[in-house]
């Protein structure tokens, strides 16, 4: 019984031996990679709850639905012909609605404590960050990917073909990309995921409903007018609708272009300053 008992006993020293003894460390991971990491760590979270998608795949169902028959017969004659118009503006306001999303699942992580234990990593410190950025690009893109095979079924013909379609989805996921970093700054300065809700949907229910998603601004009283035409989810809507429709101004989209690189360069350098000062 004393050598069966030792052999097995010998056996695990040996094999802890071997795992313990001094070898060289894997090299550090880079940013891009730690980024991807991460990215693909906010893509598995889908995958073990499926009803992450209902706000990519229901409600953008929902509001293109509801909006082209409640409003179509009444500002543009019939549903079909308002589609044309309505789509693009339909597509970045859902998409736009969705980045706050961002915020949510950043403060869920530090009031769960996995915020605490990424700090911990030796990778590169924004890395979490950029992942969970880059992860819910993939959901702008599955959302637009929704509304606009949607609007296809429904009658949509988008005259700047297929090229412009990719164009105007391209343009969309870049500046909600930008839009998330204000969203990032809220989950780490807002105490709780229902209070972050409340703050995000308090900006962007006028954000994205004040704009020219719906009607032209020219018909709306002056004081209304000139708030939504100074609305960057208003010259989105107009890029975007150009792309689509081949009537495009290179300003137009230009201007989207630098909107959403000011957001980056305002809120980014401040979400670093928050997430390394947090203890």
């Amino acid at each position: 019984m004393t050598a069966t008992t030792a052999r097995p006993r010998a056996d695990i020293d040996e094999r802890l031996s071997s795992a313990l003894a001094p070898r060289a460390r894997p090299p550090r991971p880079g940013p891009l990679t730690a980024s991807l990491v991460f990215g693909w760590r906010a893509l598995l979270k889908i995958k073990h709850v499926p009803e992450q998608l209902f706000d990519v795949t229901v409600f953008p169902v929902l509001f293109l639905l509801m909006f082209t028959y409640l409003f179509g017969g009444a500002l543009a004659g019939s549903p079909r012909e308002y589609l044309q118009t309505l789509l693009p503006g339909i597509l970045v306001m859902n998409v736009v609605m969705i980045t706050m999303y961002t915020a949510v699942t950043l403060n869920t992580d530090i009031t769960r404590g996995i915020f605490d234990r990424f700090r911990s990593l030796p990778v590169w410190r924004p890395a979490a960050l950029a992942g969970a950025l880059l992860g819910d690009a993939v959901r702008y893109t599955a959302a637009s990917s929704v509304v606009v095979a949607l609007g296809l079924v429904l009658g949509f013909r988008p005259q700047g073909g297929v090229v412009g379609v990719l164009l105007g989805v391209a343009l969309l996921v870049v500046f909600c990309y930008g839009f998330s970093w204000v969203w990032t700054v809220l989950g780490l300065v807002l105490r709780t995921p229902n209070s972050v809700m409340g703050v995000s949907m308090m900006v962007l229910f006028p954000g994205t409903f004040l704009t020219n998603v719906f009607v032209d601004p020219a018909t709306m009283p002056g004081w209304l007018r000139a708030f939504v035409e100074a609305n960057p989810v208003t010259h989105l809507v107009t890029a975007v609708r150009g792309l689509m429709h081949g009537s495009a101004a290179t300003g137009q989209v230009a201007l989207v272009l630098a909107e959403a690189a000011a957001l980056v360069a305002v809120f980014a350098p401040l979400t670093l300053y928050l997430y390394n000062r947090r203890s």
